[in-house]
Parts: C-alpha cells; sequence; structure tokens
C-alpha cells in the first residue's frame, strides 16, 4: 500500500491550502485516513481524521479552520485548510488505517505517506 500525498505549499496567513492523499495498492478496506503534522522541533500530532463510517476528528486548534473529507471511488481523503495562521507551519503527512491481505489472513496495518511542507508566512 502506498499513501500519495499533493497540495502542500507557500501561503500567506489568512489563507488556504487543499492537500490530498491518494491511497492505492491491495486493501480490503479503508479504517481510516488522516493527517498528521511535525513542526520544527516539535513531536508528530493529529490533525484530523475520518474513519470508514465517516465520523471525523480534529486538533482543537484546527477546529473550525479545516475540514476532512473523503473520495471513497477514489481512495482519497483531503485537508481543506482556511484561515491559515503561521503555527500551522509544518510537515504534513498522510496517514493510513487499512485491513490489508497477508498470508494469514486480513491484517490491520498502518501506513504512513511522504510528507508535504506546508509554510504559512506572517
Amino acid at each position: 500500500v502506498q499513501l500519495q500525498a499533493s497540495g502542500g505549499g507557500l501561503v500567506q496567513a489568512g489563507g488556504s491550502l487543499r492537500l490530498s492523499c491518494a491511497a492505492s495498492g491491495s486493501v480490503f478496506s479503508i479504517n481510516a485516513m488522516g493527517w498528521y503534522r511535525q513542526a520544527p522541533g516539535k513531536e508528530r500530532e493529529l490533525v484530523a481524521a475520518i474513519t470508514r463510517s465517516g465520523t471525523t476528528n480534529y486538533a482543537d486548534s484546527v477546529k473550525g479552520r479545516f475540514t476532512i473529507s473523503r473520495d471513497i471511488a477514489k481512495d482519497t481523503v483531503n485537508l481543506q485548510m482556511n484561515s491559515l495562521i503561521p503555527e500551522d507551519t509544518a510537515v504534513y503527512y498522510c496517514n493510513g488505517d487499512f485491513d490489508v491481505p497477508t498470508p494469514l489472513g486480513p491484517s490491520d496495518m498502518h501506513y504512513w505517506g511522504k510528507g508535504t511542507q506546508v509554510t504559512v508566512s506572517s
């Protein structure tokens, strides 16, 4: 399974960016997908996630500004980021929780995509 992220970049404070993450490979089901971020000198933190049932979860710092959504047909998750602030500057990582085929049967596995840089200038 591979996760391909896109959409990072440089934006001024108050602006918007949209991140996308597409999953490819052999999976039985997508249990959840989400976005994490890691700023310099800080630990990686959850930004937003969406489960198979559509339940969403957001970090308090992004509630009301970020929206996570999914395209089930394309195995893609998107993160619409509005009203960006300099504190949102970080490398953003896509994460997926999948049931994948193994020789012993379906297995719950977690995957990470390569990070994409988001920089918000003041």
